[in-house]
């Protein structure tokens, strides 16, 4: 293997993008990977507060990271930041598929996720960190 230059390393702004079937939903839907700049955006929106006092929130994590790697065909994202919200309304099946295929094409593993979470023994995690889920009365 050949080592790269910096020309190489700095033109390779391609992300990798995948044609997900969404069955549930009747259709495909175009996954791309995140640029580096986009995924310091996505961990940085993933915390509250300043300073010493940031905590991590879990809160919409998936929502989030579909919003910002759910493209169409001419590479544009389908969903704003703000569209965040609504899609955490989505089922949740059909969340977590393209959650799944967004963070590997973006090179996310579950322990980058743990990490960004604080969970070490020296830094608990936040209360806030938890997915809180609406009370229903039966």
């Amino acid at each position: 293997m050949s080592l790269l230059s910096r020309s190489d390393i700095l033109n390779a702004t391609t992300t990798p993008r995948e044609r997900v079937s969404v069955p549930e939903l009747g259709g495909d839907v175009l996954v791309r990977g995140m640029t580096g700049v986009e995924r310091d955006a996505f961990e940085s929106s993933c915390f509250e507060g300043r300073g010493k006092k940031r905590d991590f929130n879990m809160r919409n994590l998936r929502a989030k990271l579909v919003a910002y790697c759910c493209i169409d065909e001419q590479g544009h994202r389908l969903f704003s930041d703000a569209d965040a919200v609504s899609l955490g309304e989505v089922r949740a099946d059909v969340i977590d598929k393209l959650f799944g295929v967004a963070q590997r094409l973006s090179g996310m593993r579950d322990e980058d996720v743990d990490e960004l979470g604080l969970t070490s023994e020296k830094t608990p995690r936040s209360p806030t960190s938890s997915l809180s889920l609406p009370v229903t009365s039966g």
